[in-house]
């Protein structure tokens, strides 16, 4: 029985990783990839675009984390998970339409600014496909964390940030390191969104789609390989520096 599992477990395993080998048999074209200007631009725009998406999830992500954990009763504490899983399993597409609406031309601030096909307007289709993510994941962190630890230094008279930062921080900043790649991950992968709000420039799962529909398959799947180098080292990284899997035998 235990063998049977194994070898299907690890016939799936394989199916799982199947994509990965593909994309390795591309990896010859990367250095081609790198001798055109516009390939250059969707590297250099993805992670400059990705960086500032992050720094905002993580600026307006920790403290709503902290008040879903510590703040809130049960009670609000589900009605705010919920508002927050809405856009989270919104169609992305879906989410890229009212984005466009609202900072485009079409809304009554249209006349005042727009940021349809702007850095800006990436920069903000990225943080609201990722900001659920991170806040979400920082949430359970924060959720597991006694508190019974900062009643103990409140009691000793410290002020309840000196408590967060000597003793929450220590043992939940493992868990923001995970947030925010998974936040990463969702940042530079973003793609229905983006192609409606900022379809120039072109982030990196945009510019795939270019080259599919101009040069083919082969071509984007070259261009899908540094995708991937973007994106997963940062995740996988933290997966293995972090998780631990225990089990009882």
């Amino acid at each position: 029985m235990k063998r049977t599992a194994l070898f299907f477990s690890a016939f799936v395993l394989a199916l799982l990783f199947m994509p990965v080998l593909v994309l390795l048999l591309h990896a010859r074209s990367m250095p081609q990839l790198l001798e055109s200007a516009s390939s250059i631009r969707a590297i250099e725009i993805t992670l400059t675009s990705g960086l500032a998406a992050l720094a905002i999830d993580i600026f307006l992500g920790m403290p709503l984390a902290w008040v879903l954990a510590r703040v809130l009763r049960p009670r609000w504490g589900r009605i705010w998970v919920t508002l927050l899983l809405i856009p989270l399993l919104m169609p992305p597409l879906v989410l890229g339409l009212v984005l466009a609406y609202v900072v485009g031309p079409a809304s009554p601030f249209g006349n005042l600014v727009s940021l349809l096909n702007t850095f800006p307007g990436l920069v903000l289709a990225q943080v609201y496909e990722s900001l659920p993510f991170f806040v979400l994941t920082a949430w359970g962190y924060l959720s597991a964390i006694p508190m019974t630890l900062e009643e103990d230094v409140w009691v000793l008279g410290k002020h309840p940030w000196q408590a967060f930062w000597f003793v929450i921080w220590p043992i939940a900043r493992s868990g923001f390191a995970v947030a925010a790649a998974m936040a990463w991950a969702r940042i530079v992968g973003a793609f229905g969104a983006p192609i409606i709000v900022a379809y120039h420039p072109s982030a990196l799962p945009v510019a795939i789609w270019i080259q599919l529909e101009e040069l083919g398959l082969p071509s984007a799947l070259g261009l899908a390989v540094w995708l991937v180098i973007v994106t997963l080292p940062l995740p996988v990284w933290l997966n293995w520096r972090f998780s631990r899997v225990r089990v009882d035998r």
